[in-house]
């Protein structure tokens, strides 16, 4: 009980950075119901909407360091303020877009900024700063379930109002949702006036907390058990996107019900709160970046599975069920394995610098997939590929995680 009452002047800045995170995650993942009407009605083809989303990717991966850099140098808040307001004039420029350039610098640029400042590196880090290393965890996992939620509101909202009043519609009601971002960002901010806390033990704290952000970058990226973690994120990314964004054209190629799309992301999001749960609990017990590698073997299984066959209504969500368990329980695993190896100060931006590799992932996932489809009618290539690469970066991570001596800095304990 002590523990937990720890948590209490904390809570109101738990509760908005996850409120922040929810809703942003949750208008982004939905982005992919409007890519056959958008498509179809400003006369671009897939391919041309997927770079959208890929520039997203790689703003958001290249820009994630650079936001955790200026948190220490100017609070928390500043930016996910910043943040919150991008995500919303994103959308309105993607509303009124009458051609590609408006779709790229609504839907990628601006949102990939947004995410930068306000998603899951920035939100976690706040989480990791204001409580206790022992609950630290399972926190972490709590904010990464709530950060799930925005898809359950935002998938069927979007395809509701896209197939009663247009798509045009549908991005102006994701616009309206975005601005409830800014009063969760300004409480989430609350995190600037918390001490710093303890990160517990790490071998490579006290160099990355006194010297600069350059410094901090040098020693993470000299640090095997982060470069793994790191390369195998990107395998993370390239899945992950390629769902969100190609999901949905997949369905309605193979005839499904429209609606079914917006349905197996709401499924997503909803089992996503479980696995969150499971895996922030789970990584302060057990080996995080074992549980990582487990992680990406069981996504590419289901991958596999779902992707063999042709689809059905059942089989599309019991698929979608069970990548929503496997989804952001990886927020918690990598946000915590950062803090153990290096402490809190530059975790923002030390989580950033993987992230980047999550993002570079996700830029093949999205555009890649596009480039496949519109070369060779499908995604059998794609989805083929993504299964291999996911095999092999679980059996790595794994392999790596267990087959060394484990050091101080990467105790399995939260």
């Amino acid at each position: 009980m002590s523990k937990l009452a720890a948590l209490r002047p904390v809570l109101p800045i738990l509760i908005g950075a996850s409120l922040m995170l929810s809703i942003g995650m949750g208008l982004r993942q939905s982005l992919g119901i409007f890519v056959q009407p958008l498509t179809r009605d400003i006369g671009i083809s897939i391919a041309d909407f997927t770079l959208a989303i890929a520039v997203q990717n790689l703003a958001w991966g290249f820009l994630q360091p650079v936001a955790g850099a200026l948190v220490v140098r100017l609070g928390f808040r500043p930016v996910m303020v910043f943040g919150a307001a991008a995500h919303a004039a994103g959308l309105l420029l993607l509303a009124g877009a009458q051609g590609q350039v408006s779709v790229v610098l609504g839907a990628g640029l601006l949102i990939g900024l947004s995410l930068a400042c306000s998603a899951i590196a920035i939100a976690l880090a706040v989480g990791a700063q204001v409580v206790p290393a022992a609950l630290r965890s399972a926190t972490l996992g709590v904010i990464s379930a709530v950060g799930s939620l925005g898809s359950l509101l935002a998938a069927p909202l979007g395809q509701i109002l896209a197939e009663d009043h247009g798509w045009r519609a549908g991005i102006l009601g994701f616009a309206a949702l975005a601005m409830l971002m800014l009063p969760a960002a300004w409480v989430a901010g609350g995190a600037d006036r918390v001490p710093v806390r303890e990160a517990g033990r790490g071998e490579a704290i006290p160099a990355a907390a006194s010297g600069g952000a350059a410094a901090a970058a040098r020693i993470a990226l000299g640090t095997p058990a982060f470069v793994v973690m790191t390369a195998a994120y990107f395998v993370c990314g390239m899945q992950l996107i390629f769902l969100t964004t190609h999901l949905p054209s997949y369905l309605t190629i193979c005839g499904m019900d429209p609606m079914l799309s917006a349905e197996a992301l709401g499924v997503i999001g909803g089992f996503n709160v479980l696995g969150s749960l499971f895996f922030g609990w789970a990584g302060g017990r057990w080996n995080k970046q074992a549980l990582l590698g487990l992680i990406y073997l069981l996504r590419s299984l289901a991958l596999g599975a779902y992707f063999a066959w042709p689809p059905s209504a059942a089989s599309t969500l019991v698929f979608a069920a069970v990548m929503g368990f496997l989804w952001l329980g990886v927020g918690p695993l990598v946000a915590g394995s950062v803090a153990e190896m290096f402490g809190l100060r530059w975790q923002a931006m030390i989580s950033g610098i993987a992230f980047m590799s999550h993002q570079l992932g996700s830029f093949l996932g999205a555009y890649g997939g596009g480039l496949i489809f519109d070369a060779l009618g499908s995604y059998d290539l794609a989805w083929r590929a993504g299964v291999g690469l996911g095999l092999l970066a679980g059996v790595v991570q794994i392999g790596f995680a267990l087959g060394r001596p484990r050091g101080p800095s990467l105790a399995t304990a939260g």
